[in-house]
């Protein structure tokens, strides 16, 4: 296995946990909060993807999902094209009420080009200085690395939402 074949496994098992959390709820559902202040479903799923398409994005260089291919019109969620969920309020956390289609829809429209961009990754380009705005510099691989941890951090709470569900 290879470094670019290592990468893709990982972000395959983020796109099957994705599925299974989500498959089989209605929109009602993947919009409940366990608590006032807590996420959703929907929004955690969102959020994770949004953070996956802009981040592999970035380093891929090339144009978000989200806007290339009119993911932004489609959710028709009430935010810029750049926001990625990241700080957003109580009340944000509420706007986002999606289907499990539109969810899966984009991510796994997000997690296709994320396989295109790895499949071309060689060992080389893992140190590539991809961020400057921290001390020490972050590389390619560190980015890569840092989108799988944060993706699998909030399926898992995806996930424990379902539970609390159930």
């Amino acid at each position: 296995m290879n470094t670019s074949e290592l990468l893709i496994d990982a972000y395959s098992r983020i796109q099957e946990e994705v599925h299974g959390v989500v498959d089989g709820l209605d929109e009602k559902t993947l919009a409940t909060r366990p608590g006032d202040s807590a996420n959703s479903i929907a929004w955690l799923v969102w959020h994770l993807t949004r953070i996956q398409d802009d981040h592999v994005a970035g380093v891929g260089g090339y144009e978000q999902v989200l806007t290339a291919d009119g993911w932004h019109e489609r959710l028709g969620l009430p935010f810029d094209p750049a926001d990625t969920g990241y700080g957003h309020t109580s009340e944000q956390v509420g706007q986002v009420q999606l289907s499990a289609e539109l969810l899966t829809g984009y991510y796994d429209a997000v997690h296709a080009r994320t396989l295109e961009f790895l499949r071309l990754v060689t060992d080389d380009d893992l140190d590539k200085i991809v961020d400057r705005n921290w001390t020490p510099p972050v590389t390619m691989g560190v980015r890569l690395v840092s989108v799988i941890g944060d993706d699998l951090e909030h399926i898992g709470q995806a996930a424990y939402v379902r539970g609390l569900l159930s």
